[in-house]
């Protein structure tokens, strides 16, 4: 295999939360861990395979805790989708859209605050760490987000017929080369970064962050087309290709569409221009803010655009991909 050399950029000068050691974690995990497959991490020292997918030991304990303690409301918003497929846009967003009457007047808090403090992850930031949170009293509609799998969602959001899941996915070549960099960017300071040819036969195998990414993207699609009033399947180049339309779509499912007097007033174009990619990048808190967890703003922000994995997978490697997405997605109707 022969891989176009591009390196990754500087990497992180800080050690964020997630390297935290598996002798930290309780001793509930570490029971559950001894019994789990396990192969070596992209950052941490290992992943561990729970219920099909792959976690480092501090997400797996916030997948375990927030299994155990979440519940749903009926009327709560669950953005989901798997690492490096749009999500801090997604969130950046849907924030916007729903609290566009809260937040009618500037400054408007994503100017100051990075889309992942303001829509937090319940594995990975709510129940991380041993914490149980209250979220009971969370601004209606409450907006979660989450990279979980749909097999490993609380069981109280598979009871609920009434709260909304959107899905975002991505096209998986361009899913590996952003998490390649971004994974990278989050190494400490002197660690050496991850070649692309050591990483790609993992996420082939689908031994990645909470992959494989095929499998969580086709549960999510088929729950679409079960029960579509709940789910809403939206793709990374569908929103690139036509922005307006598929805003407008995600105002509509969610229960908050725009008036004839916001669509006058220009509410669409001004959530996309508030929420571009230049906009949010360039913004002094994600220039050189970080998030709670220790991880750099910046590095959420590397090229936001379709088809980046030209530039880094040669043709066989690219076929190796098209040949797995055929084979998990034939018959379903799904194509990434």
């Amino acid at each position: 295999m022969q891989i176009k050399p591009k390196m990754p950029s500087e990497t992180s000068p800080a050690t964020p939360e997630y390297l935290q050691q598996e002798e930290s974690v309780g001793e509930e995990v570490k029971e559950l861990i001894s019994r789990l497959p396990k192969e070596k991490g992209w950052l941490t020292a290992h992943l561990y395979q729970y219920q099909g997918f792959w976690y480092p030991v501090r997400h797996l304990a916030g997948v375990l805790a927030c299994q155990k303690h979440f519940l749903s409301e009926d009327n709560d918003i669950f953005l989901v989708s798997t690492p490096k497929s749009g999500t801090t846009w997604l969130k950046a967003i849907v924030f916007a859209l729903v609290n566009r009457s809260r937040f009618p007047t500037k400054p408007h808090p994503l100017t100051a605050s990075n889309p992942h403090d303001l829509v937090p992850f319940l594995e990975i930031n709510h129940y991380v760490d041993g914490r149980i949170p209250d979220l009971s009293s969370s601004p209606s509609p409450r907006l979660f987000s989450t990279h979980l799998p749909l097999l490993s969602l609380p069981e109280s959001v598979g009871r609920s017929h009434a709260c909304k899941i959107v899905y975002l996915c991505r096209n998986p070549k361009d899913i590996f080369v952003s998490l390649w960099h971004f994974t990278n960017g989050l190494k400490p300071l002197h660690s050496p970064p991850n070649s692309m040819a050591d990483v790609v036969d993992m996420f082939l195998r689908g031994v990645s962050l909470f992959g494989p990414c095929w499998d969580h993207a086709l549960h999510y699609w088929n729950l679409c087309k079960e029960d579509s009033g709940r789910v809403m399947f939206v793709r990374f180049e569908e929103m690139k290709e036509r922005p307006k339309a598929q805003l407008r779509r995600l105002s509509e499912f969610l229960g908050c569409p725009f008036s004839a007097a916001e669509e006058e007033a220009g509410a669409v174009e001004e959530i996309l221009r508030l929420c571009s990619f230049e906009n949010l990048s360039d913004l002094e808190v994600n220039r050189s803010g970080r998030l709670s967890s220790g991880e750099e703003n910046r590095v959420f922000f590397r090229r936001g655009v379709v088809g980046d994995w030209r530039n880094y997978l040669d043709d066989e490697t690219a076929a190796r991909f098209d040949r797995i997405a055929e084979e998990k997605f034939r018959g379903s109707g799904l194509v990434l």
